[in-house]
């Protein structure tokens, strides 16, 4: 038994069944270590190793499992950090396992010379050199114990000539007893304190306007937080990763917060006078209240969260669901109403504003009609993720989260290019259910190979692509935060249908709102990967909710310094929000 078959039986006797990579002379012997355990442990050949790094993020999100993925020495595993940052900054626990040089040539400026482990130490809450192979067993045990419970991520790198080395009580220490670790995890209760329980309650039993402002921690608590904003009369406000944590139907929810969101949500987090916070370190603290007129409770899982964004006045420890069970026979019926009432009458002229752009028949078609017409032919168990761009407005704010659905896309790190390898792991995990991908041309092009690895597996993913031929929401930052005419934003057009047919897959193409419908039930209804190219006006600005004076003046000011599209923006604004701040 060589040290890579120790690390595939680590890896079984912990559950893991699915490892995303691609193979290199660097990670031989761990590749020929899974060829023989293949029975066990499926490898999902990925075109890219930063793929496999979004994969196992996206895995881990989808599953609540470990998500692992596997590169070679030197470039390869360079190639994974942008995947694993994600996994750091949204907490998910990934085990990356990698190859390194020889041991008796490292640092020698050779080939492929990259000591990885020293290069992963900001990425990683875990990170070891594998130096023999009876160092394996309890190292892995230990990295993947770490990356579970401390929800990050894990790294192990394997120099060639370990790899390859029989395992030998000969070189083991006196101090490394063999089989001195196993797989058995020892799970918190994840409980908070009495005392800060009955303390959060006397402070939500005393608001008056009171919102929950509810994230990715809150993701299985739908029923408890909807029983909470009952009592409280409480609106719900989602973060962007907590999109799914309440279905948009609920009378209950304004929708999301911030950039992305709407403008009932932050009419309430302006006029509110306390504050739930549920399982959400929300970083745009310009969107959150000022601190001081504002009471709040903060529900975290990880104490290093509470009061991170907000001064709070009481910090839950403890798992959102369990905590909210705790915290619900505590709390007494809220007899103001009006807050929740007005929040309410809000959101219905909100959805009717939505459903007014939606159906814009406009041409050049609206961005805003693909998450109209797509929202509506979603499946309840849909797994629906986003690229990073103005894709991610379509998807965030006129595509509806349904119950049962699963919602995410690259959160802190809001990296482009995670959405199409995310879609993949969604699908590898749950093949049986619809799989959509938004994404946008720029960030689609950036790992456009791994369509080939959608069409190679036979997943039935959906890629959702808004063609504008720009770097969309770049081009409205350059404007509307900087005053400055957009530049470099543009990109060369590609025939995304003819790129799907060109590998034999499937290619549709919506251009018109008025049959867009019939388009995506067409594409839909297709079995196998579909690429459905929706061409969209470049020129229309998917804008926050509520526009700021500052925005506004930027805006004039990128105008008159000679944005090259200025006329046609100006009179695309007679008919788009653009006009608010024109």
């Amino acid at each position: 038994m060589t040290s890579s078959d120790v690390l595939v039986e680590r890896l079984v006797a912990w559950g893991v069944d699915t490892i995303f990579g691609l193979p290199g002379d660097g990670i031989n012997g761990v590749m020929e270590a899974l060829r023989k355990a293949q029975d066990k442990i499926r490898f999902i050949h990925v075109r890219h190793e930063e793929s496999a790094a979004f994969m196992a993020c996206a895995y881990a999100k989808f599953t609540g499992k470990l998500g692992v993925c596997l590169s070679t020495s030197g470039p390869g595993g360079i190639h994974l950090l942008n995947g694993l940052y994600d996994a750091k900054m949204d907490q998910q626990p990934v085990l990356a396992i990698t190859g390194m040089q020889f041991t008796d040539v490292t640092g020698s400026f050779g080939q492929q010379d990259v000591q990885l482990d020293k290069l992963f130490i900001d990425a990683c809450c875990y990170n070891e050199r594998i130096m023999s192979p009876t160092h394996m067993e309890p190292t892995a045990d230990l990295a993947i114990r770490t990356a579970l419970m401390m929800r990050g991520v894990a790294h192990i790198t394997i120099p060639i000539d370990i790899q390859l080395q029989d395992l030998s009580d000969k070189g083991r220490s006196d101090r490394n007893v063999a089989h001195h670790t196993n797989s058995v995890m020892a799970i918190t209760g994840n409980l908070p304190v009495m005392g800060n329980l009955a303390q959060a309650a006397q402070i939500l039993n005393n608001g008056k306007k009171i919102a929950i402002l509810a994230g990715a921690g809150a993701l299985h608590a739908t029923d408890e937080l909807l029983q909470v904003a009952e009592l409280l009369g409480a609106p719900i406000v989602k973060a962007l990763l907590g999109k799914a944590a309440v279905p948009d139907d609920s009378p209950y929810t304004t929708g999301g917060i911030g950039l992305l969101g709407t403008a009932p949500s932050q009419d309430v987090i302006e006029n509110c006078d306390t504050l739930l916070m549920v399982g959400t370190s929300y970083p745009y603290m310009e969107y959150l209240p000022k601190p001081g007129g504002v009471k709040c409770v903060q529900i975290d899982s990880n104490a290093q969260r509470i009061g991170l964004r907000f001064p709070v006045d009481s910090g839950l420890v403890g798992d959102s669901k369990k905590s909210l069970r705790e915290l619900l026979p505590m709390l007494k019926r809220n007899s103001n109403r009006r807050f929740l009432e007005r929040a309410q009458r809000d959101m219905d002229d909100w959805n009717h504003t939505i459903e007014k752009e939606g159906t814009n028949s406009a041409s050049p078609m609206k961005p805003q009609v693909v998450g109209h017409e797509l929202s509506k032919r979603t499946k309840e168990n849909a797994i629906i993720v986003s690229d990073s761009g103005t894709n991610t407005t379509v998807w965030a704010r006129y595509m509806k989260a349904k119950k049962g659905q699963m919602h995410s896309c690259s959160g802190n790190l809001a990296t482009m290019a995670g959405g199409m390898p995310y879609a993949i792991a969604a699908q590898v995990a749950f093949p049986d259910r619809q799989v959509i991908a938004v994404v946008g041309d720029g960030g689609f092009t950036m790992l456009m190979g791994e369509f080939i690895t959608a069409v190679a597996y036979k997943l039935p993913i959906k890629f959702v692509i808004i063609k504008n031929n720009t770097l969309g929401q770049i081009k409205w930052e350059q404007m509307v935060f900087e005053g400055n005419p957009e530049y470099q934003c543009d990109l060369f057009p590609i025939d995304f249908v003819k790129f799907a047919e060109s590998i034999g897959a499937k290619g549709v193409r919506i251009d018109q709102q008025k049959t867009a419908g019939a388009r995506f039930d067409e594409a839909l209804a297709i079995d196998g990967p579909v690429i459905i190219e929706c061409v969209v006006d470049p020129l229309t600005a998917m804008l926050p909710p509520k526009i700021t004076p500052k925005q506004a003046v930027k805006f004039s000011e990128a105008l008159a310094k000679g944005e090259p599209n200025r006329i046609k923006i100006a009179l695309t604004a007679a008919s788009d929000t653009v006009r608010q701040i024109i």
